[in-house]
């Protein structure tokens, strides 16, 4: 009888709906529990307000300086690479000599076109590497805040647990003065006080600590969010999650990139090393006698035909594509791992769910009432509370290792800043089905 008055406690404790004139500290569950049943709100009640504090970083605007750079440095890249030369001479002499000439070197080699396209990829591989640090970020930031609000609803759960053991206490010594409960039982109940009351400092210094987290990340411990558990997906072409591993994913662009620009290196070093002619003319005079000069020079490579750094550039092109295969093992095992691990906890916390809802209202009041009638001893109905305790933050350990693992994989991967972006072009129906 005893197990199975606790386990249909266990039962009981997660509804929404027992809040009616509990006896004790059961009636402190109901609160934190009934959060459970709330709908996810739409991002857009908070995701813009967030990202708008979150470009406001100094370190988010330094990357976007960085982009604007590589965006001035295509521009640069593209204008002409030779100038034309001017010469005049003047000669006193026998006679008096005047000359005036202008030159100019051809790019012959196409310097101009090899470096506009180098910076083009440079700018590609920025770019990329700019949306993965931004998504790690973002990560980052939100695993923070979640772990700040999972902190505050333990703090608060905590707190209610607290009142409750007081509560508790003061009923207990009206059934010790009327000679209901023992001196032993008593003091069982002032034992649960003093750990609810040491387990609420400890909570509270881990909320403290998770604001710290916070404040440090975005310059304000308060930000605007809500829970978007229901929202976490593990591959949805619709919302632009990805979980296959391709040169295409955030994470790998910018690698990938790295391969490109160690190939085109080589046109680069030819380009760099191509022998670029000069022709000039000029016109001179001398006494009464008018000269005119056409002229063509041409590089030599006779001491130095730039063999040797036409090979380094081309096993440049060896190590970026190892680089690029070490980052595509890295990518390849969060990728298995999230995959393995997600799905079963989000079976785990659809099961927890499911028992929450599906739990039965009147228990936790029969418990109640029997505890104070003397049929369930109080070491069994101390029991039975910390394990509907352990229940509801057995769910709130679920909900953060959801959270975790997804975007653990999205700012690792750097779909986050584009999935939560999406998210807001995304029509208010399409959030509703999700």
């Amino acid at each position: 009888m005893q197990k199975s008055i606790i386990a249909a406690l266990l039962l009981a404790s997660c509804s929404g709906s027992v809040v009616h004139a509990l006896p004790s500290g059961t009636q402190s569950f109901a609160p934190a529990l009934a959060q459970i049943n709330n709908s996810t709100p739409p991002f857009q009640a908070w995701l813009p307000e967030l990202l708008q504090q979150f470009n406001q970083l100094p370190q988010i605007k330094a990357q976007q300086a960085k982009l604007k750079q590589a965006e001035l440095m295509m521009l640069a890249a593209d204008n002409a690479v030779y100038n034309p030369a001017l010469d005049v001479s003047y000669e006193d002499g026998v006679d008096q000599t005047y000359g005036i000439g202008i030159s100019q070197t051809l790019d012959w080699g196409d310097k101009r076109g090899a470096a506009t396209r180098t910076a083009m990829l440079q700018a590609e591989i920025l770019r990329s590497d700019v949306a993965l640090s931004r998504s790690q970020a973002l990560a980052e930031l939100l695993l923070a805040i979640v772990e700040q609000r999972r902190q505050g609803k333990i703090l608060h759960f905590q707190m209610q647990q607290l009142d409750a053991a007081q509560r508790q206490l003061t009923i207990a010594k009206q059934q010790l003065q009327a000679g209901l409960l023992s001196q032993a039982e008593h003091q069982l109940i002032q034992l649960e006080l003093a750990s609810r009351a040491a387990e609420h400092a400890m909570v509270e210094q881990e909320a403290i600590a998770a604001d710290a987290k916070v404040l440090m990340l975005v310059g304000t411990a308060s930000v605007a969010f809500n829970d978007f558990i229901t929202a976490l997906s593990v591959d949805d072409s619709r919302y632009v999650i990805r979980s296959e591993v391709t040169p295409e994913l955030p994470a790998l662009k910018g690698a990938y990139q790295q391969v490109l620009l160690a190939k085109w290196a080589t046109e680069q070093v030819k380009a760099d090393t191509a022998a670029d002619p000069t022709i000039s003319f000029g016109a001179e005079r001398e006494g009464d006698d008018n000269k005119f000069t056409l002229g063509l020079s041409v590089p030599l490579h006779l001491r130095n035909n730039y063999r040797d750094t036409h090979a380094v550039a081309s096993s440049e092109v060896a190590v970026a594509e190892q680089n690029y295969l070490a980052q595509v093992r890295v990518i390849s095992q969060q990728q298995q791992l999230f995959q393995l691990s997600f799905p079963r906890l989000q079976q785990r916390y659809e099961q927890w769910r499911q028992l929450v809802l599906s739990s039965s209202a009147g228990i936790a009041d029969a418990l109640g009432q029997q505890w104070q009638a003397g049929d369930i001893s109080t070491s069994d109905y101390l029991q039975s509370q910390r394990q509907l305790a352990s229940s509801y933050l057995a769910g709130l350990s679920l909900e953060s290792a959801l959270y975790q693992a997804w975007l653990d994989w999205m700012g690792a991967s750097g779909q986050l800043e584009h999935y939560l972006t999406a998210q807001l072009s995304l029509p208010a129906h399409a959030k509703a089905s999700k």
